[in-house]
């Protein structure tokens, strides 16, 4: 079993070029059966949105998590729209400047330091980068892994509303909620290698409490 330090908060500082290698491979453990990300991949992110892009830290340097994100127009989008079609295929072409979105493209925690609230930290710095530059909100869409267990019962719809209502747990979208996200609706097909939840997400959404929630929905 891959041994992880245990000493320390988790550190969460600014994805850096020679973090790449062992980003992938992180994906790969984190992810297992489903495409992870490039080289190529993250290299496009850190030339197209450096800021966006997270990792967390052991106090020995090792990666223990990785977030990224770019910024996109949300009005420019379905609220359907899958994985692939807002990340431009996972190279963020689609991010611009002039958007008031953050999306949350992934984050991954190592198996061996799950439970130690790498994804926590993560989440922190990534609210807290929405707040410093000004965005409304993030939006991600999030799978919902235990779905598949109790799919011959339950549509995607009824597994996610208990959820909400706190009568089911889901490893990803109990988490999401307890850090004040919001469901916004179910979308079939978002990521179709995600055997876990049948390639069902939630489109979720965080509003930046301080600006107005009550704003136009613009970009």
């Amino acid at each position: 079993m891959r041994q992880v330090t245990k000493v320390g908060r988790p550190r969460v500082r600014a994805m850096r070029q020679n973090d790449v290698p062992a980003a992938v491979a992180l994906a790969a453990r984190a992810f297992p059966g489903m495409p992870a990300w490039s080289e190529r991949q993250l290299r496009r992110h850190l030339e197209v949105f450096p800021y966006g892009q997270l990792v967390a830290e052991d106090d020995g340097g090792r990666l223990l998590g990785t977030a990224s994100a770019l910024v996109v127009r949300w009005d420019d989008y379905d609220e359907l729209a899958p994985w692939r079609v807002i990340t431009g295929d996972g190279y963020f072409s689609t991010h611009d400047a002039a958007g008031f979105t953050l999306y949350g493209a992934d984050i991954g925690v190592d198996p061996a330091a799950r439970r130690r609230g790498v994804g926590q930290c993560l989440y922190d710095a990534r609210k807290a980068l929405a707040r410093r530059l000004g965005l409304r909100r993030i939006i991600a869409g999030e799978r919902i892994p235990g779905y598949a267990e109790v799919a011959d019962r339950l549509t995607p719809a009824d597994y996610v509303a208990e959820v909400v209502a706190g009568k089911r747990h889901d490893p990803v979208l109990s988490f999401q909620l307890a850090n004040g996200f919001q469901v916004r609706r179910v979308i079939p097909g978002y990521l179709g290698s995600d055997k876990d939840s049948l390639g069902h997400a939630t489109l979720l959404v965080w509003r930046n409490p301080e600006l107005d929630a009550a704003a136009p929905k613009q970009a």
